[in-house]
């Protein structure tokens, strides 16, 4: 695949997580969230104050056949800058997947089910 197809192809996808997040918080508007340029430094989405009140994610998108999991996780690490680390995947003619750590994973699922006392560090 040609770079540039393999780039536009991660546009797509962070596009598609930004959609996805816009559609799921009503309150947001296409201003709150830009997707970043290939090869631009920090989180592939830039989220304004208002969205990190709701999506307080760093979000590292990856649209590849084959991706090592952990170089992805260490980025969006690197990337989060106090912010919950979180790999989106996605192939061909596959739906996205979330990757998140684990204490973050059972931090929302305290929280959906009322459960976390508030100020409860993620």
């Amino acid at each position: 695949m040609k770079s540039a197809s393999a780039k536009a192809k991660g546009r797509r996808l962070q596009q598609q997580v930004a959609r996805d997040i816009l559609a799921r918080f009503p309150g947001l508007t296409p201003d709150d969230i830009t997707s970043r340029s290939s090869g631009a430094g920090g989180t592939d989405l830039l989220l304004s104050p208002a969205a990190l009140r709701v999506f307080p994610y760093a979000v590292e998108a990856k649209n590849q056949e084959r991706v090592n999991l952990w170089e992805a996780l260490a980025q969006a690490e690197a990337n989060a800058g106090g912010l919950v680390p979180l790999v989106v995947l996605a192939r061909n003619r596959t739906k996205p997947v979330a990757v998140v750590d684990w204490q973050a994973f059972l931090w929302l699922c305290a929280q959906a089910r009322g459960t976390t006392p508030k100020g409860e560090a993620r």
